[in-house]
């Protein structure tokens, strides 16, 4: 029996596929789409979000510094003055970014027997076409902890490198960091963390008063519980294994545990603005997308800031 590839081998494969299939799944929306998209922006955003002053030299506010971000751009007598350390921005570097981090975590290689993706190729599919189509419209992308936001058209060469050379630990959620008020946060995982932790990490996004929205992705047998019999249950992440005797005796606990977790993360994404859908791969990854895409739609918040809004879960 050949030996099962280790994880490092499964992200490189996924990182590869995702490249590809995003490429075709970007190309494949309708331009109209995009074209109303930016013309609504423009008008939105007003003076807020399109003041184009070249690299920028109107001051525009201090923000923190992002780990992986160059030394050089921290202004040091700002800092001096915090226990915290703070970039300059300007004008232009002030404009319209998001953020978008897809859990590479073990458990995102999971893929339950007919399942065309694992949703971790789902997860990046779905991350490196919505990057291609927002910097197509003029906006600036960026990877907490990897990549800093760009405008590059190559932004799906960027982002995959980012990732095929990355040798930090996957973690379920994304890093700490303090996105600017502007900026939109897009983040795609499957959200079995404890409760406390996603707290936890939507606290520190949203300090700043920027918005997002969090997509779970799920393989269907994550949906159902198709389970029965004798079963051993591996934890991929901690290796922990638990052994049911008797499966089917267990879905419906199963099922109405995960509705309350589901319930929990929507609480807690509705009181800040947030969205909060569920995806699972058995449905189409341009579903997923055209529903981000399209509801990113940009409104002045009461700070003057922009928030995601949108219909319906994909």
């Amino acid at each position: 029996m050949a030996a099962a590839p280790d994880h490092a081998t499964q992200e490189i494969t996924a990182v590869r596929r995702a490249d590809g299939e995003s490429r075709s799944l970007a190309a494949s929306l309708p331009r109209l789409v995009l074209e109303a998209r930016r013309i609504a922006a423009t008008v939105i955003h007003g003076l807020h979000g399109r003041r184009r002053a070249g690299h920028g030299e109107s001051f525009w506010q201090y923000r923190r510094f992002v780990s992986g971000e160059p030394s050089q751009n921290v202004d040091w007598r700002r800092s001096a003055r915090d226990d915290h350390l703070y970039v300059r921005e300007q004008e232009w570097e002030a404009a319209h970014t998001v953020w978008l981090w897809p859990d590479r975590s073990l458990s995102m290689a999971f893929a339950s027997k007919g399942s065309r993706d694992s949703k971790l190729e789902r997860a990046l599919i779905v991350t490196f076409a919505l990057a291609e189509l927002l910097v197509a419209g003029g906006e600036r992308v960026g990877v907490p902890g990897l990549m800093n936001p760009t405008s590059s058209r190559s932004v799906i060469d960027k982002m995959a490198q980012a990732m095929l050379h990355d040798t930090s630990n996957r973690a379920s959620l994304p890093p700490s960091f303090v996105p600017s008020a502007l900026a939109e946060i897009v983040v795609l995982g499957d959200f079995w963390s404890p409760m406390p932790e996603i707290r936890e990490m939507l606290a520190g996004l949203s300090s700043s008063g920027a918005h997002g929205a969090l997509v779970q992705v799920v393989d269907p047998a994550e949906e159902s519980f198709p389970y029965s019999g004798r079963v051993e249950f591996v934890e991929p992440e901690s290796g922990n294994v638990i052994t049911a005797g008797r499966a089917q005796t267990w879905a419906e606990d199963y099922v109405a545990r995960v509705a309350a977790h589901r319930e929990e993360i929507r609480a807690e994404t509705a009181k800040l603005g947030w969205l909060f859908s569920t995806h699972t791969t058995s449905r189409s990854a341009a579903e997923l997308l055209l529903f981000l895409h399209g509801g990113m739609m940009v409104s002045k918040s009461a700070g003057g800031g922009i928030m995601v809004k949108a219909g319906r879960s994909a």
